[in-house]
């Protein structure tokens, strides 16, 4: 089959994830050993590719948008549309103009080879096929496409795990995502082995349901709760083996289930030194009646000895996690609860959504449905009590000395301005002498801006990239 791929400009444009983010960085790698040649999304090209996102309501709308806006940029380019937005809803836009091809979950990898039998196929007069969605029945094993996502050339996403068993009434993505699939202990070994000899310090593992990893091949049991009848901990034996790479002085990891927070698994977890003591657990609701709505299978209760047994191991850790106001049946008693056990619990930093019905969920067939001024309302409030949050916790750190993994260094004034996170994800601002991006330093914190960036200065470089 010829190449016809080869010289046309090319545009990416990644929505949602930092697991899409990962999988359209191995789509670019495909696409230049093609001979393409990459542009930015908002310039004219021959081909624009869109990793959509169906996570909300606006996710879907935003999808939609790109793609629209792609078309307008070039009518006669190949406009290709992939992900979760596809996978759910691809062959229901199959004559609205939004795209040529479709390609869903799990065929991501052969984005390139199925875009160039497309054009050979027109070329020959034919009429190509658009749809390469495969059923929610074939969504399994992992899909391999041996790539890295940077973030912000300094801090390294590995995907190690795809799908999701866990069925929570509201999300889509399990059926979008299919089920869970992980990743070989080889290949992500070798790939943190790579970023390493690289330069980098920091690598974030991430997935779909980062806490089944391993889990593929155990009973449906097993994979519900999350605990391996033999006793093993498939993620911690992975977390061991990427620690002991020399060069990798961080390992963050995505977001976790409350239920895998046991005492042996922290217990093994806090032995690793590489690990950051920042833990994104997802919570969605603080009441009960409105998690076991969720089918979150977990109670605050639960949740509450999760974060007992990661403060018992760690130091201060920062505890970072998702709420959505407004699920279905939410009374104001409800709303009210959630809150107060959040501002219970002292979180460094809440991401807070809205809920936002999902065609194809169980939630969106409830009755209760929350009003869109109230939702509005009850986000206001939540994000006035996340901003006090990440304040005081923030705070606790002033007149401490932490190590910071410089991200940008810009001038003002001419002065060098330092900005990176710390272990916890705690972000720094510091004067330096130097460009040292993508080093480690150890700073001092002496104030704190109105949006919780912690103002420093450098005490001394703990590993310095030159």
């Amino acid at each position: 089959m010829e190449n016809l791929l080869i010289s046309k400009k090319t545009a990416f444009l990644t929505l949602g994830c930092k697991v899409n983010a990962y999988e359209t960085e191995a789509i670019k790698q495909l696409f230049r050993g093609y001979g393409t040649v990459e542009v930015p999304f908002r310039d004219y090209a021959d081909i624009y590719l869109v990793n959509t996102c169906t996570v909300t309501n606006v996710a879907d709308r935003k999808s939609r948008q790109m793609l629209r806006q792609a078309r307008k940029r070039n009518p006669d380019a190949v406009i290709v549309a992939l992900g979760c937005y596809v996978q759910e809803f691809g062959t229901d836009h199959a004559d609205d103009g939004l795209a040529d091809l479709y390609i869903g979950n799990r065929r991501k990898a052969e984005t390139a080879s199925i875009l160039n039998a497309y054009l050979n196929a027109r070329a020959e007069g034919n009429v190509p096929e658009r749809f390469y969605i495969r059923e929610d029945s074939l969504l399994n094993g992992y899909e391999s496409m041996n790539s890295v996502s940077i973030e912000d050339h300094c801090r390294a996403n590995i995907k190690i795990q795809d799908g999701c068993n866990q069925f929570c009434s509201y999300c889509i993505i399990a059926f979008a995502r299919g089920r869970i699939a992980s990743r070989s202990e080889e290949d992500i070994v070798a790939e943190a082995g790579n970023l390493a000899a690289s330069g980098f310090h920091e690598i974030v593992l991430t997935g779909i349901h980062l806490s089944s990893y391993g889990l593929d091949n155990k009973s449906v049991r097993e994979q519900q709760s999350l605990t391996p009848l033999d006793g093993s901990m498939p993620l911690i034996s992975l977390i061991q083996k990427l620690a002991a790479i020399d060069g990798i002085e961080r390992i963050r990891l995505g977001s976790l289930e409350p239920r895998i927070i046991t005492e042996p698994f922290v217990k093994a977890l806090s032995a690793i030194r590489q690990v950051c003591p920042h833990f994104h657990l997802s919570l969605q609701s603080g009441c009960d009646r409105t998690l076991k709505a969720m089918n979150r299978k977990y109670t605050v209760e639960e949740y509450e000895e999760a974060v007992r047994i990661l403060r018992k191991y760690y130091e201060n850790p920062a505890l970072t996690t998702d709420i959505i106001v407004g699920f279905p049946g939410e009374s104001e008693e409800d709303f009210r609860e959630s809150l107060a056990f959040a501002e219970k619990i002292g979180f460094a930093k809440i991401h807070i959504f809205p809920y936002s019905r999902r065609k194809g969920t169980v939630a969106d067939r409830m009755s209760g449905q929350v009003r869109d001024d109230v939702k509005k309302n009850r986000e206001a409030e939540f994000l006035k009590a996340e901003l006090m949050l990440r304040r005081k916790y923030s705070e606790s750190f002033l007149g401490k000395t932490e190590s910071v993994l410089i991200e940008t260094v810009t001038q003002t004034d001419g002065i060098l301005i330092a900005e990176g996170c710390s272990e916890r994800y705690i972000r720094y601002r510091f004067p330096v002498t130097e460009n040292l991006t993508g080093s480690v330093v150890r700073v001092q914190a002496e104030n704190i801006t109105t949006d919780c960036i912690i103002l420093a200065k450098m005490v001394d470089i703990l590993h310095k990239i030159e």
